[in-house]
């Protein structure tokens, strides 16, 4: 894919000039930061369940506490048996074609939602009824402790049963209420948003935004050649930057670790006919010996060039993760003390087996992802010294899906707001669901923590409930319990930026799917004239 070129960009510019004006031309920002969703930006679908939706508002959003903060909704609450919300919307609401948002379109988008079993998971959702036009009510079938999750990142379509409504085409032509509107999807190149001129919020600072869709190294030489405003890098290539650009790194609790496939290989497969099982790790010492062995520290200072933090759990320093999940410096003796316990022997050359079954497997991560290349190349030496050969080995994303998902050990990335991401990694419902719980992990005592958290009266409650599922004294998925992963690293964010946008105060990113570097794009500005 070749990169449009600086001429073509700018002529698709709303009030592009090339004269003394800087500030006017700046009246369009141009992003390398990734994001390109598959599905389109449907929000029923997925869309805006990591990041900003941009293209549509939600009920509710989060403070920098994570708390939830009035957006389409003025108020809302949670009836005492606690199946109940009820929600009252602001009456200026406008989607970009002018015509009002009222209770028909929420009740439309969170029923149709569950109907389409996307990222979006309301399965909890027995029926959302528009009361009148302000008013919308979603009663669940039971109490579920993370709904209010949905208020704050399920973005609002316009009802089917009206003029430009929701149909089958709304991922490519989106409409809604937020503060940009679609203009151009240039797949696989570039989109280009506008102002909507109803947004109800405070005005954009930028007339237009267009997002390139580029690979790692074209991102870096469209960096360099002045083409974009502001740019994604990874941590390898975030310290050679251009003097008109400065580094901007953000906090984030995204993370990666390796996933172990948790079953034997029984000649199994999953619905869509990839092999499921790998008689290697499914051996718990092994997964535990390789918790062991890994060096964090060593793989934020190498991998990450130091733009990151170990990683023990999916969630660390969240309220729903267990704060003792930790390991202490790498034990190499105390793994293979583990090994030699469960009978996997040292052969001549080093490489342990058991029952003739080598202690061999592949480390897939995604091809032209540089920073997963570099863990799992770098784990695997930390390992080698075990007898345990983990072969890294690039794939690309469809092919891990169609072979690898479920039988290779994949270098996979989450890291969500929410702790509903803990339910969909370790309940044995969600096992082989997508790239949730795709090592087939089932634990009998983590899916009743599990569920009780749900079910739980209060946040704090819940908490307790999500920990336990973690570690219990007697099991769980975390690094004392069943080592049902080696996280490894969690990552800051690193951007470039002009240094004449000011981005403002940024909260904490979660995973880099849906642009979360735009949730405070309102208060971004340009600060040269």
């Amino acid at each position: 894919m070749s990169l449009p070129s600086k001429a073509i960009l700018l002529g698709l510019a709303l009030g592009c000039v090339t004269g003394a004006n800087a500030a006017e031309t700046k009246q369009q920002l141009v992003m390398a930061i990734g994001g390109e969703p598959e599905q389109g930006f449907d929000p029923l679908l997925g869309w805006g369940q990591y990041g900003n939706p941009l293209f549509q508002s939600t009920l509710l959003s989060r403070g920098r506490d994570l708390s939830p903060q009035p957006q389409v909704a003025t108020d809302w609450s949670l009836s005492e048996d606690r199946l109940t919300w009820t929600l009252t919307l602001r009456d200026d609401v406008r989607f970009a074609d002018g015509t009002r948002l009222n209770a028909d379109d929420v009740a439309f988008t969170f029923n149709a939602a569950a109907e389409a079993g996307g990222r979006a998971d309301l399965s909890a959702l027995e029926s959302a009824e528009a009361i009148d036009s302000q008013t919308v009510t979603l009663t669940l079938r039971e109490p579920r402790i993370t709904f209010i999750d949905q208020l704050m990142t399920l973005g609002i379509v316009p009802s089917a049963a009206r003029d430009n409504g929701y149909d089958d085409n709304y991922g490519r032509d989106p409409l809604g209420s937020g503060p940009y509107r679609l203009v151009e999807w240039q797949e696989g190149e570039q989109l280009i948003v506008e102002r909507n001129p109803h947004f109800y919020g405070p005005t954009p600072p930028f007339e237009r935004l267009v997002f390139l869709f580029t690979g790692e190294d074209t991102t870096l030489n469209a960096v360099r050649a002045g083409e974009v405003d502001l740019a994604a890098l990874p941590p390898a290539l975030a310290n050679r930057l251009p003097s008109h650009m400065r580094r901007v790194v953000m906090e984030s609790v995204d993370n990666r670790g390796i996933l172990f496939p948790m079953q034997p290989d029984n000649g199994e497969t999953a619905d869509n006919g990839a092999p499921i099982g790998n008689d290697v790790t499914a051996d718990i010492a092994i997964r535990q010996a390789i918790n062991l062995a890994l060096d964090r520290d060593t793989l934020v200072d190498v991998a990450l060039e130091g733009y990151g933090r170990p990683a023990f759990g999916p969630a660390d320093g969240l309220p729903w993760s267990d704060s003792d999940e930790t390991l202490d410096a790498p034990d190499l003796e105390r793994a293979a003390a583990l090994l030699d316990n469960a009978g996997w022997q040292q052969s001549d050359d080093n490489l342990r087996e058991k029952d003739g079954q080598p202690a061999r497997f592949k480390l897939t991560y995604p091809a032209g992802d540089t920073t997963r290349q570099r863990l799992a190349e770098i784990s695997a030496q930390m390992v080698r010294p075990l007898g345990i050969e983990m072969q890294p080995t690039a794939r690309h994303w469809d092919e891990i899906q169609r072979e690898a998902l479920h039988q290779d050990a994949v270098v996979m990335g989450f890291g969500s707001h929410s702790p509903q991401e803990i339910y969909y990694l370790f309940h044995s419902q969600h096992s082989g669901n997508g790239f949730y719980n795709s090592g087939f992990y089932a634990n009998p005592s983590v899916d009743d923590h599990l569920d009780d958290a749900q079910q739980a009266a209060s946040a704090e409650q819940a908490a307790e409930h999500w920990q336990a599922a973690q570690w219990d004294g007697d099991t769980g998925y975390g690094v004392r319990g069943e080592a049902t992963w080696a996280w490894m690293v969690n990552l800051e964010h690193v951007y470039t930026a002009d240094r004449c946008l000011d981005l403002g105060t940024l909260g904490v990113a979660p995973h880099g799917h849906g642009w979360p570097v735009t949730a405070n794009l309102l208060d971004w500005r340009w600060t040269c004239d």
